[in-house]
């Protein structure tokens, strides 16, 4: 890794000794009343804060928000959405509405943006030092939209959505986004249907240990799917109180039918076999949350937040054998899946200054987060007799744990503190002890506490204006996924059903290291920035041998063992001023990633991620012709890593990806975009070795060498704003 780091400093080094922060000055007419400066919202003593003023993006004509970032270089939005392993509300995330978060995790940073017309924003400030200030913390840059500060206004932005997939299915959607403002009063309200159709096809070659052709397989998964959404945002404000609420339902159900030809060749020749599935979905989801705040005449700030979420993911599973010469259809599997998770969450902070150059803020959080789940199986080839709740077939009684519920009652104390060092660095250093109980009924009843203690240092330092080096330590526990606790069904293997569960599983534990140079070229003329990192995993969370009948290998999803891991990135997003192309931004991401652990299954040093990336964008905007045009490619590193199990070791190879585009404006005021995705119709693909018994014995069986794709997709999409 110290090469790693070599060439993580040397590629930020020469870019700058070769001139590209040199950049000359651009026009007055390049400018266009952009402003780069101090904001009146940052901190005093830093001045590293940039602020765009909204005449800088009139002349890209942009419909929302969302639309002037995509023309800052060196930015990207984090945070929103359940992903990410996040443990309540936190203070994470790196987008600010008027200096304050939104109060919810299903809401997304980019969908935020997407609701708030263009004409609302007066200015975008990129705040890249930490102070005690924001109300979101442990971000590189936060993203601060202002809003323009008027008694009312009213807007709707409507959007038109086509897409064509390669099969020749065609199919709509749009949305409908209205923003009032009385007042002190505001409101956003936004109503989506997202088409999410997808005929994905994939190719198989079957081969025995010796390399020997067994057979080959085509298959085609069909996802019928629209996805319909209602979100909304209320916010008042008077004198020092203010107030937000906001709120989301979703829904998506969705069939998804399964055909498989397989092909197998045999002593006796060629057979020719059939396979179908008919697989029902139930999707919804809905969130509401909401967040008062009190500032008091000293400056302290005193707030209270809430989230209330809850979300189904149900599926009824059946599967066919068809004779290509009879026709007939003759059933041999049903899963029935129920899984429904909910959360409510609830937090409250004070931040205060403790002197000119120190704050401090203290919290509390409770989180309540539950999980009611069943499996039910039934096969042609149980020995039970036929049930009406599995479909007819002969109900399976071996599944481990098949249904059960899950709840953990965490409670949460954190204080953070912002040191400003100098005029040029700053400290923040937190401190967060969590307790949690997560008690588990149903097949299994038992009971287990949790104590964690979570510090954390954030040190920058601006060695010039532009010039800023970053260090943070800071110690992780995962969120658990409660889906791990109970049998589930296997999503990814057709020829396993489902995967057992482990109510002994452990949050995961870490200490993470990482230092970060950026620059910030002139004049708006992009950014450089080179990071390396180290992260000590004490209990990281994989697959384990969960077998109790050998004649019946198992394994689970449990806490493996140490493990390492360490990453590096490179990036680059500059304004191609030398090029005579001022609205032209490229920007390059080089990854690279190592990682080692001891494989519980063969004993031996593994990955347990991939190698590395590059990424390429691109957009060039014609201002004059009101004409866009990008490029979004991502390469990726193959090779090296496996996922490990008790009875297969499997290689999946990330596939790359081409997307392209080009927008216009017309009639003033309506944008028509075209998009195509997958331009390359890039592949996913998977090599799967099957083994006798155990991946432990060895004894290779079967190869599966597969790879999948859902083709090119275009989309063309109208927006506008009355």
């Amino acid at each position: 890794m110290k090469h790693l780091s070599h060439l993580s400093f040397s590629i930020l080094l020469v870019a700058t000794q070769n001139g590209l922060a040199q950049e000359s000055a651009p026009t007055p007419q390049q400018t266009a009343g952009a402003v780069v400066e101090l904001s009146e919202n940052a901190d005093e003593n830093t001045n590293s804060t940039v602020v765009y003023g909204a005449e800088f993006f009139a002349q890209y004509s942009p419909v929302t928000a969302k639309d002037m970032l995509d023309r800052i270089p060196g930015v990207s939005l984090r945070g929103g959405g359940r992903g990410g392993g996040n443990r309540g509300l936190g203070t994470g995330g790196n987008l600010l509405i008027n200096g304050q978060r939104i109060a919810g995790k299903d809401n997304s940073a980019s969908d935020q943006l997407e609701r708030i017309t263009a004409e609302e924003v007066e200015r975008i400030e990129i705040i890249r030092d930490t102070t005690g200030a924001l109300n979101v913390r442990g971000a590189s840059e936060v993203i601060n939209v202002i809003l323009v500060a008027v008694e009312s206004r009213s807007s709707t932005t409507v959007e038109l959505i086509s897409r064509l997939n390669h099969d020749d299915k065609f199919e709509t959607g749009g949305s409908v986004a209205w923003s009032q403002q009385i007042g002190n009063f505001q409101a956003l309200v936004n109503l989506k249907s997202r088409p999410r159709y997808e005929n994905r096809d994939n190719r198989e070659v079957r081969l025995g240990p010796n390399g020997e052709l067994l057979g080959t397989l085509f298959e085609t998964t069909i996802r019928e799917q629209d996805e319909q959404s209602f979100s909304t945002n209320l916010s008042y404000s008077l004198g020092p109180h203010r107030a937000q609420l906001n709120a989301l339902v979703s829904e998506g159900d969705h069939p998804r039918p399964v055909r498989r030809d397989f092909v197998d060749f045999t002593d006796a020749g060629v057979i020719n076999s059939i396979q179908k599935e008919q697989v029902e979905n139930e999707e919804s989801n809905w969130e509401v949350g909401g967040d008062y705040e009190f500032n008091f005449d000293n400056g302290s700030r005193l707030a209270v937040l809430f989230v209330a979420n809850n979300e189904i993911r149900n599926s009824v599973r059946e599967r066919f054998e068809a004779d290509p010469v009879d026709i007939g259809l003759s059933k041999n599997l049903f899963i029935d899946s129920r899984r429904e998770i909910s959360e409510f969450i609830v937090q409250s902070n004070y931040n205060f200054s403790l002197n000119e150059g120190q704050s401090l803020r203290v919290g509390f959080e409770r989180a309540d987060t539950q999980l009611d789940s069943s499996l039910l199986i039934g096969s042609s080839f149980g020995t039970e007799a036929p049930s009406e709740s599995v479909g007819g077939l002969s109900p399976l009684s071996s599944i481990s744990n098949p249904g059960t519920n899950v709840q953990e009652i965490r409670y949460e104390g954190f204080a953070f503190h912002n040191w400003t060092l100098s005029d040029r660095s700053s400290l923040e250093s937190s401190i967060v002890y969590e307790t949690s109980e997560i008690s588990q009924t149903g097949a299994v009843r038992k009971s287990r506490d949790f104590q964690f203690w979570r510090p954390s240092l954030d040190y920058r330092f601006n060695i010039t204006d532009n010039f800023r080096f970053r260090a943070t330590i800071k110690r992780d526990v995962s969120q658990l996924s409660f889906f791990s606790f109970a049998a589930t069904t296997n999503e990814d293997d057709r020829d396993l059903n489902a995967l057992a569960g482990n109510p002994e599983l452990e949050p995961q534990t870490s200490w993470s290291y990482e230092a970060e140079l950026e620059y910030r070229l002139p004049n708006d003329g992009g950014v450089l920035s080179s990071s390396i990192a180290h992260t000590d995993i004490d209990n990281y969370i994989g697959r384990i041998n969960a077998t109790i009948d050998p004649a019946q290998p198992l394994s689970a999803t449990g806490n493996v063992a140490p493990a390492k891991r360490w990453s590096m990135f490179n990036r680059a997003s500059i304004r191609l001023n030398r090029l005579n192309l001022p609205d032209a931004i490229l920007g390059v991401t080089v990854g690279l990633f190592d990682s080692e652990i001891l494989d519980p299954f063969l004993l031996t040093e593994q990955r347990i991620g991939g190698r590395g990336f590059v990424g390429i964008n691109f957009r060039h905007d014609i201002t004059p012709l009101g004409l866009s045009y990008g490029v979004n490619y991502s390469h990726s590193i193959l090779g090296g890593n496996y996922d490990i199990d008790i009875q297969t070791i499997t290689r999946n190879d990330r596939e790359n990806s081409l997307n392209l585009f080009v927008s216009k404006v017309w009639l003033e005021d309506w944008t028509f975009r075209l998009e195509t995705d997958n331009t390359l119709d890039a592949s996913r693909c998977r090599l799967r070795q099957r083994f006798d018994g155990t991946t432990i014995d060895g004894s290779l069986t079967l190869i599966q060498d597969s790879c999948s794709s859902r083709y090119r997709r275009w989309t063309l999409s109208i927006q506008t704003t009355f």
